[in-house]
């Protein structure tokens, strides 16, 4: 696939530092921050499963967020939406307060469970999602520790109550499954998406600019 001389810019329709990140150490270029237009509701539904959850979730926040008057046309953007599904099967989101959070923690000590990451990509014209699902099993966890963990503020704004790229992530004793999807974002789909929609990584027009300009010198 060879690259477009003007490719649509990307924007993030999501305020998480670790999308980011990720988004930018894969090589893609970020040309900015989509503004919601409207709140999105976070509640799950009643009987509302995680994958079901999580995708809706992610397409609501690409809706609420293409409408943002700010975004160039033919922008190209991106929103995520990620839920912890329990031992139980029971979709998990952010802990309500601390107590939350310790009972979260609580009921994944010591068993496997799922991380569920849905990435949505649209144009306003174009839409795309894709749901990646990903197993993890917590190693034993003592109250004493879960109580400091918490104190940590880290886990009170983290689907789960943890963070796999925090200190919580010496609580996983084996992932099977994508560990950037864990994280916030499956780099694998979101390129396959992005793709689809004529972006690709930074580092792949430099190296094909430079296997040019190799060829060019051999001839």
């Amino acid at each position: 696939m060879t690259s477009s001389p003007h490719p649509p810019s990307l924007w993030l329709a999501s305020g998480s530092p670790r999308r980011r990140e990720l988004l930018e150490q894969a090589g893609f270029l970020i040309a900015g921050r989509a503004r919601p237009t409207r709140e999105v509701d976070e509640s799950l539904l009643p009987g509302e499963a995680a994958g079901a959850a999580s995708r809706r979730l992610a397409r609501a926040k690409l809706q609420a967020a293409l409408a943002d008057p700010a975004r160039p046309a033919g922008a190209v953007l991106l929103a995520a939406d990620t839920l912890v599904s329990g031992p139980d099967g029971r979709p998990m989101g952010k802990p309500a307060d601390a107590a939350d959070a310790e009972a979260m923690l609580a009921t994944l000590s010591g068993r496997w469970h799922e991380v569920v990451t849905t990435v949505a990509v649209g144009d306003g014209e174009r839409f795309g999602d894709e749901v990646v699902t990903s197993r993890l099993r917590f190693d034993p966890l003592s109250r004493e520790t879960i109580r400091a963990y918490v104190a940590t503020g880290e886990p009170l704004d983290k689907a789960g109550a943890y963070g796999l790229q925090g200190r919580g992530g010496s609580f996983v004793a084996a992932i099977d499954g994508d560990c950037s999807a864990v994280i916030g974002l499956p780099l694998a789909a979101t390129r396959r998406l992005l793709a689809s929609f004529g972006i690709r990584p930074a580092w792949m027009d430099r190296g094909e600019r430079i296997g040019a300009t190799r060829n060019n010198n051999e001839n």
